[in-house]
């Protein structure tokens, strides 16, 4: 087992400031993706990175984020690592950040999930209190006024991260972060 130092510690905090482009609301340490940080040598550091899915566009701008963040911290060389394994899951968002993107309008991810792969059925896209949800966890809530009385109009939006939904009880629309 390998221990973080100090500097360690303090570089990831640096990395995991930085803002995630998507969703600039969230920093890359609310979001879950910064994995770890290591001092290679001096002036040089490797940091790890997974993105939210395979493929994800926005890692780039992240990478270069990191890099700038680190440089202007006096890190000469700065090595950003995509690490696939373990995947990303919406278990991996804090507290902190679930609580940033109610806050913005957002829904977060509904609560922990099994591990394993995530089923996928075809149903009611409503998700009114007291019914069971296709995948009997709880339901979506509006973040503007906090029913549950809400409904699907498309599994995606902005993002693949988000889905598109409307509360029946206030009317708005508003962006639900998938669970993955």
């Amino acid at each position: 087992m390998t221990t973080t130092t100090a500097l360690e510690e303090e570089l990831r905090r640096l990395a995991g400031s930085v803002l995630d482009p998507e969703l600039p609301v969230l920093t890359l340490e609310d979001l879950g993706v910064l994995r770890a940080v290591h001092v290679r040598g001096e002036g040089a550091v490797d940091v790890e990175l997974t993105p939210t899915y395979t493929g994800c566009p926005a890692v780039e701008a992240m990478t270069t984020d990191i890099e700038r963040v680190l440089h202007e911290h006096g890190v000469r060389e700065v090595s950003v690592r995509t690490v696939l394994s373990p995947a990303w899951s919406t278990d991996d968002i804090s507290d902190e950040g679930r609580r940033k993107l109610r806050e913005f309008g957002i829904a977060p991810p509904r609560g922990g999930r099994e591990p394993g792969p995530v089923a996928v059925g075809l149903g009611p896209t409503r998700t009114l209190s007291g019914t069971a949800d296709q995948d009997a966890r709880e339901p979506v809530c509006c973040p503007h006024c906090g029913s549950s009385d809400t409904e699907l109009l498309s599994r995606f939006s902005s993002t693949a991260c988000k889905a598109l939904r409307r509360c029946l009880s206030c009317r708005e629309p508003f962006d639900h972060f998938k669970e993955l």
